[in-house]
C-alpha cells in the first residue's frame, strides 16, 4: 500500500478510540506511513485508555511504541478538562488552526483523512 493516513479520533467513547489505534496498527503493519491525531472528546478516551489496568491499556501502548501518534488537540485537551492528564502522557499538543489541529496542513503533506 505505502500510502500516508491521517487517523482523526473524534469520539469520546473508549470503544471507538480503540477502532482508531486497531487500524493504525494494521496499516502501520502493512507499510503505511500511519498518524493518530487525537480530537474532540476523544482526548477523554486517550487518558482514559492510556491509563494502566485500562483493558486496551495493551493497544495504546503498542501505537505509542510504534511512534503513530501525532498528537492531540490542545483546545480540545483545555475544553474537556484533560489538558494535564494529557500533557503526563508527554503527548504533542497540536494547535495550529485556532487551538486545534489543521486537517488541511496533513493534506498539504500528501495524508489520506480518515475520522472516527
Amino acid at each position: 500500500m505505502n500510502e500516508k493516513i491521517a487517523l482523526f479520533g473524534f469520539n469520546g467513547e473508549a470503544m471507538c478510540f480503540v477502532h482508531v489505534l486497531l487500524n493504525a496498527l494494521d496499516m502501520h503493519d502493512k507499510g503505511n506511513d500511519v498518524l493518530i491525531v487525537v480530537e474532540g472528546a476523544s482526548v477523554k478516551a486517550l487518558v482514559e485508555v492510556a491509563a494502566q489496568g485500562h483493558p486496551f491499556n495493551a493497544l495504546y501502548a503498542k501505537a505509542r511504541e510504534a511512534g503513530l501518534f501525532d498528537g492531540a488537540c490542545k483546545a480540545c485537551s483545555a475544553k474537556m478538562g484533560v489538558l494535564d492528564a494529557v500533557q503526563a502522557l508527554d503527548m504533542p499538543l497540536l494547535a495550529d488552526m485556532s487551538g486545534h489541529p489543521s486537517m488541511a496542513a496533513y493534506m498539504e503533506r500528501g495524508y489520506k483523512i480518515i475520522t472516527f
